[in-house]
C-alpha cells in the first residue's frame, strides 16, 4: 500500500509517497506565492494554490512503490476563501495572517465580545478570522459578498477542486463560530458578532464518513491518479501537524517551528475559565479537543534577521547565535514583528518587536542569539498558557533543522524536547488521519503509536534553566513597558 499527502502550507506545498511502513519515500515543494497589495493585507491566487498542489503529486506519483490507496490533505487553516454558486473564487483568498480587520477586532476586544465569546467557545479570535474578514467585506467590498455562496477555508477549497464535495473539517469550522461541545455553529456567536446575516456563507461541517470523498474524473486527470481514489480531508495543518509529532493523548503538548509558533495540547474538554487566550479545535475524534496557541511570530523573524545581518541562509544565523552566550549579553528581543500584531498568548493588533538594552558593545552574533531567545520566551509563554504540566515537549517545522533552537527551548521551557523523525510532520498527521477513516487503523492513537518514530531528544541543563528563569523574567516585565508604546498615536 501506497499513499500520498497534501500539506498545502501558506508559502509551500507539500505532496508526500509514504509506503506502507509510514516512511517518507518522496516529497516534492512548490513555493505558492502570499500578495500583499496593500500595508497589512495578505492574499493568494486560490487557482494558482490549486496548480501548486497538482505539480507536487504529479512530482511525487512516479515515486510511489505500489498503487496508492488514498490521498489525504491538510491545509494552512482560517482565512476566508470565498467561491460563488458553481464553486469558482470570487476574488483573492484573505489569509489568516491578513490584518485589514484589525479595527474591527480592536473594537470587539473593547466592548468585552472576544471575551463573551471566549467563555462560549474557548477561542480567542483575530483579524484573519472569517468573522473578522466577512465584516471588513461587508463595509468595503459588499458586491464580493453578492457574488459568493461560501466561505472556505485553504482545506476546503481543494477539498471541493478534489472531490466536487463543498464543506469544512471541523477543525477549520471550531474559530471563531462553531459550539465545541454541540460542534454545531453557535446562533450566539453569529449573534455576538452582528453576522446572522453570514449565515448563508457557512459550509456544511463534514464528519465522520462524510470527510472521505472519490477522487473526480478532472481531477484524476490532472493529478493521474484512478478516478474514484478515496480523498481524505484530514484536520488543518496545526492539528494535523500535532498528531503526525505523536501528541494524540490527552495532556500531551508540541510546539510547530513554523511561519506561526503554534504550541499545541490535547485536552480532553472545553476550558472557558482563566484569561482568554489561544484557541480550541474540535477533532474528528469525538474525545479529544486540541487547545492551540498559534502565534504571528515565527520563522519569517528569522528570515527576516537573516537578511538584516547579511547571512545567506537561517542556519548561518543560528551558527553566529551560538558564538554568543545564554541571555545575549542582555539584549532582550521581543520578536513580534507581524503587521497585524499578535494573537496569543495574548491579543494586540498594535504589538511590535523591540531591542531592548542594545548598546555599542553587543555584536553581530548577541544580536543572533536575542532573536532566537525571543521567539522561545513567546513558546514558553505559549506552553505556560496552556496550564498543562507537559512532561516533554514534541517540536517539529524547519525551525528543528537548528540544533541550537531546540537546545534554547529546552532550557527555556525546562522540559526534555522530542525531535520525530518525519521531515513533513503535516503530511504525516494527514496520512495518519487517512489510515482510521479507509480503515487501516482503529484510532489515531493507534496509528501514532505504530507509525511516529523519534530522531533525537534534547534534555535541558539545570544550570540554563535557572539562568533562562531570569531571562524569561526580564523579557515579560520589557514586554509590560513597550505594550504603553505600543498604543502611542504616532501621527502626533
Amino acid at each position: 500500500m501506497s499513499a500520498i499527502a497534501v500539506d498545502a502550507g501558506t508559502s509551500l506545498i507539500k505532496a508526500v509517497v509514504f509506503d506502507e511502513s509510514g516512511r517518507e519515500v518522496a516529497v516534492a515543494r512548490h513555493a505558492t506565492e502570499v500578495r500583499r497589495p496593500h500595508p497589512g493585507w495578505a492574499e493568494q491566487d486560490m487557482t494558482a494554490v490549486w496548480r501548486a498542489v497538482v505539480a507536487a503529486v504529479n512530482e511525487v506519483l512516479p515515486s510511489a512503490p505500489d498503487d496508492v490507496r488514498f490521498l489525504a490533505l491538510t491545509a494552512q487553516g482560517d482565512g476566508c476563501w470565498l467561491v460563488d454558486d458553481r464553486g469558482e473564487p470570487t476574488g483573492p483568498a484573505v489569509l489568516w495572517s491578513d490584518g485589514r480587520a484589525a479595527p474591527q477586532v480592536d473594537a470587539w476586544l473593547r466592548d468585552g465580545v472576544v471575551e463573551s465569546a471566549f467563555r462560549i467557545n474557548g477561542s480567542v479570535g483575530f483579524a484573519g478570522l472569517p468573522h473578522a474578514v466577512l465584516t471588513w467585506l461587508r463595509a468595503h467590498d459588499p458586491e464580493r459578498l453578492a457574488t459568493s455562496a461560501t466561505a472556505l477555508t485553504c482545506g476546503g477549497w481543494l477539498f471541493f477542486r478534489l472531490t466536487g464535495v463543498v464543506g469544512v473539517d471541523h477543525s477549520d469550522a471550531s474559530v471563531p463560530l462553531l459550539d465545541p461541545r454541540s460542534r454545531t455553529y453557535s446562533p450566539e456567536l453569529l449573534s455576538l458578532f452582528d453576522l446572522e446575516w453570514a449565515e448563508r456563507l457557512l459550509p456544511p461541517i463534514l464528519d465522520g464518513a462524510d470527510r472521505s470523498a472519490p477522487l473526480t474524473a478532472h481531477a484524476a486527470g490532472e493529478l493521474g491518479l484512478p478516478e474514484g481514489t478515496p480523498v481524505v480531508l484530514a484536520p488543518y495543518d496545526v492539528a494535523a501537524t500535532a498528531r503526525g509529532t505523536g501528541t494524540t493523548t490527552a495532556g500531551q503538548a508540541c510546539t510547530i517551528l513554523g511561519t506561526t509558533l503554534c504550541t499545541n495540547v490535547v485536552q480532553p474538554e472545553v476550558d472557558t475559565s482563566g484569561s482568554p487566550a489561544g484557541l480550541t479545535l474540535v477533532l474528528d475524534s469525538a474525545s479529544d479537543l486540541l487547545r492551540a496557541f498559534p502565534t504571528l511570530a515565527g520563522t519569517e523573524v528569522l528570515g527576516w534577521a537573516t537578511e538584516l545581518l547579511d547571512l545567506r541562509h537561517p542556519s548561518e544565523l543560528s551558527a553566529l547565535a551560538e558564538q554568543a552566550p545564554p541571555g545575549a549579553d542582555g539584549l532582550t528581543f521581543l520578536p513580534y514583528l507581524s503587521p497585524a500584531g499578535e494573537r496569543v498568548p495574548f491579543l494586540d493588533t498594535k504589538a511590535r518587536g523591540t531591542f531592548w538594552g542594545l548598546s555599542l558593545e553587543h555584536g553581530r552574533d548577541a544580536v543572533a542569539r536575542a532573536v532566537f531567545e525571543g521567539l522561545t520566551m513567546v513558546i514558553k509563554d505559549c506552553v505556560l498558557a496552556a496550564d498543562v504540566d507537559a512532561t516533554e515537549l514534541r517540536l517539529c517545522g524547519g525551525g528543528t533543522n537548528s540544533s541550537l533552537w531546540c537546545e534554547i527551548i529546552a532550557d527555556v521551557v525546562g522540559v526534555p524536547v522530542v525531535r520525530p523523525a518525519d521531515a513533513e510532520a503535516g503530511a504525516k498527521g494527514a496520512f495518519l488521519t487517512g489510515l482510521v477513516a479507509t480503515g487501516v487503523e482503529p484510532d489515531i492513537t493507534t496509528a501514532a503509536r505504530r507509525y511516529v518514530h523519534t530522531e533525537r531528544t534534547y534534555d535541558p541543563d539545570p544550570e540554563r534553566v535557572q539562568r533562562y528563569h531570569e531571562v524569561y523574567a526580564r523579557f515579560r516585565d520589557l514586554r509590560g513597558i513597550s505594550a504603553r508604546g505600543w498604543h502611542r498615536d504616532t501621527t502626533q
